[in-house]
């Protein structure tokens, strides 16, 4: 809490009290009070917009994985790579190459499987 520990927060009241003094100590108090009353009042209302608003969508979300201090790019990147690599593509090529080896004979070029991209590569001018 800002660096303030218990003793150091007691010091600063104790303080706070003598430089107020008794007569307006309370009036400080109560508007004291008042203010985390709105405060709280305005946590919960901002609550039950966000609940309205998101619906049921709120309840599912992973807070944890959103977490900045769990934010490994070593594993986002691994992820993202290992995601691009379907099962039925990579069964397909290794049954090309399975067939023209089984055949006898020497695996050429015509039996590489052929990209599904033929044009030039994507380019993204605006990013960044």
């Amino acid at each position: 809490m800002l660096g303030i520990n218990g003793g150091e927060l007691l010091v600063l009241l104790l303080v706070a009290a003598l430089v107020i003094g008794p007569e307006r100590l309370p009036a400080y108090a109560e508007q004291l009070a008042g203010w985390v009353r709105r405060l709280r009042d305005v946590v919960r209302d901002t609550r039950r917009r966000v609940d309205d608003e998101l619906g049921d969508v709120a309840g599912e979300v992973d807070w944890a994985a959103l977490d900045p201090r769990r934010y490994d790019p070593r594993r986002i990147v691994r992820d993202a790579l290992l995601d691009d690599v379907t099962p039925s593509r990579a069964a397909g090529a290794t049954g090309v190459a399975g067939a023209a080896t089984a055949a006898g004979g020497v695996r050429t070029a015509s039996a590489r499987p052929t990209a599904a991209w033929s044009g030039p590569a994507p380019f993204d001018d605006e990013a960044t």
